[in-house]
C-alpha cells in the first residue's frame, strides 16, 4: 500500500550567507522531498535583537511521505548541516531557520499570524 503523501509548508530564514545557505538548503531538501513550489525570497528587519543583519525569507512548498515529526527531525538536521548554532539567542542571526509553518492544510506555527510576510509567503504558494 502507497505510503499517503503530506502537503506542507516551510519557512525559511536566513541572515548569515543567505543566498548561498538557501541555494543549499533547496539542493538538500530538494534531495529527500519534492519541492512543488517557492515563493520569492524577501529582505524583513530582525526581530528582537535589531543589531544584526536583515533577513532573507521565503516559504516552500513541498509533498512528503514523512510525518510532521520526522519531517521536522531532517529540517532539524539541515539545519545543523549548515552550521544553525543552537546556543544562540533566539532571535539571533541564522545560517538557516526552517520552520514547517502549514501542514496539510492547516496552520501549524503562530508566526504566521504575526508575521505579515510569512502570510504573503504562504498566499505565493497557495
Amino acid at each position: 500500500m502507497d505510503t499517503p503523501l503530506n502537503i506542507c509548508i516551510v519557512g525559511v530564514g536566513s541572515n548569515i550567507n543567505a543566498r548561498d545557505n538557501i541555494r543549499k538548503t533547496l539542493e538538500f531538501l530538494g534531495a529527500r522531498v519534492k519541492i512543488i513550489k517557492i515563493s520569492s525570497f524577501i529582505q524583513t528587519k530582525p526581530i528582537g535583537i535589531e543589531t544584526q543583519p536583515d533577513f532573507t525569507n521565503g516559504v516552500l512548498k513541498i509533498e512528503t511521505p514523512l510525518s510532521m515529526k520526522e519531517l521536522k527531525t531532517m529540517l532539524t538536521g539541515i539545519e545543523d548541516q549548515l552550521g544553525r548554532n543552537r546556543l544562540a539567542p533566539r532571535f539571533g542571526p541564522r545560517t538557516i531557520d526552517l520552520d514547517i509553518v502549514v501542514w496539510n492544510g492547516k496552520i501549524v506555527d503562530n508566526d504566521y499570524y504575526t508575521r505579515d510576510f510569512l502570510q504573503n509567503s504562504v498566499k505565493e504558494v497557495t
